[in-house]
């Protein structure tokens, strides 16, 4: 039996009571804060609707949790209990992302986030992981864009705001139309039989995206992006290193050119 819709009222106060849980909880305080609020039951019976809110708001509001563990877990149908799988990562390494906090060592990928890089590991389906870490790569890059943008409105130069300069506004307008290209390519229905190829194209996007709003926005707020006091560098280093995770932009599409050149034909996705 299939689950039934979440309307939109409903998603809206899925979303309120989530991004208030995330704005005062992060790592394994979130973890069983979203656990409280039925995550697991979420992930099963509505994947559709759990992936996208659930990363795409650990992107906007900075918070982290081991979250990917369960879709990982999820697809491979094993209990999402399990340890933490080895996951693919940039330049041929594997990394970890510990439910319990305390990492620590060279091994650590960033002090922010418990991920750690490993030996190796075995093969795990990367599909939905994909998708849902493009999910956390585009809220990222919206919160990027949104301080650039606040930033943008507040800051005057000249007698008026940098906002309506058309070089700061070309370059907000930029990284808006690569987020909402990359979710497109995330959201976008696809043939089953294309699931890792879509979710491969999705992820590259996103990480492409998340790197085109660090860039950009970087260049919006000038110096003040490069100081400590300011979010912008927390948001930059976490889309680096999420784009680094299954793979990041270049290496995904290169691995989509050999897939078509080894297919010979090149596979309508999305449907116009």
């Amino acid at each position: 039996m299939e689950p039934p819709e979440m309307d939109a009222a409903e998603r809206e106060m899925l979303a309120g009571a989530l991004r208030k849980t995330m704005a005062s909880a992060s790592g394994p305080a979130l973890d069983e804060a979203l656990a409280g609020l039925g995550w697991a039951d979420l992930l099963a019976a509505a994947p559709d609707v759990a992936v996208p809110l659930v990363f795409g708001l650990l992107g906007e509001t900075g918070a982290h949790a081991a979250v990917l563990n369960d879709v990982v877990l999820g697809a491979a149908g094993r209990p999402l209990g399990d340890a933490p799988p080895p996951l693919p990562y940039a330049g041929g390494r594997w990394a970890v992302w510990d439910r319990a906090p305390g990492t620590a060592g060279t091994d650590v990928l960033d002090g922010d986030l418990p991920l750690r890089t490993v030996p190796g590991g075995d093969p795990v389906p990367l599909a939905a992981a994909r998708r849902a870490l493009g999910w956390w790569l585009t809220g990222t890059g919206r919160a990027m864009l949104r301080l650039a943008r606040e930033h943008a409105l507040d800051r005057t130069q000249f007698g008026r705001p940098i906002a309506s300069f058309q070089a700061v506004r070309h370059r907000l307008a930029e990284t808006l139309v690569a987020l909402d290209g990359a979710e497109a390519a995330l959201a976008a229905p696809h043939d089953p039989s294309d699931a890792d190829l879509a979710a491969l194209l999705g992820k590259a996007a996103a990480g492409r995206a998340a790197l085109t709003a660090a860039r950009h926005c970087q260049q919006v707020l000038g110096g003040i992006g490069f100081t400590e006091e300011h979010e912008l560098h927390r948001h930059v280093r976490r889309a680096l290193v999420l784009d680094g995770l299954l793979g990041g932009a270049r290496e995904l599409t290169r691995e989509a050119g050999r897939i078509l050149r080894t297919d010979g034909t090149a596979r309508r996705l999305v449907q116009l």
